[in-house]
């Protein structure tokens, strides 16, 4: 019953990917990434307003530390700053780079 459910599903995801893949009005694959790319100086410059706006209020930047590291220091403050999810990940890219 399980199997013929999940068939059943795959079968109507993969034609959908068809029918859009297929349509006129979608643009290609390409094109779509192009546009949605960002600049790495855009979002190191992104990260560094956050981190100005959020954590230098209290802080200044660290030295550098591992990226591993440096994702629990920013978890960790995320919590107690009361910091957004896009804001802990436009900090953590400025501050691993």
């Amino acid at each position: 019953m399980k199997t013929t459910l999940m068939s059943i599903a795959l079968a109507g995801l993969l034609s959908s990917a068809i029918w859009a893949l297929g349509s006129s009005d979608a643009p290609p694959v390409a094109v779509v990434q192009k546009a949605t790319a960002q600049p790495d100086e855009h979002l190191r410059i992104e990260g560094e307003r956050r981190f100005q706006a959020n954590c230098g209020r209290c802080h200044m930047a660290p030295h550098k530390f591992p990226p591993r590291m440096m994702a629990t220091i920013v978890r960790h403050m995320r919590v107690r700053a009361t910091i957004t999810d896009e804001d802990m990940r436009s900090i953590l890219y400025y501050m691993t780079q």
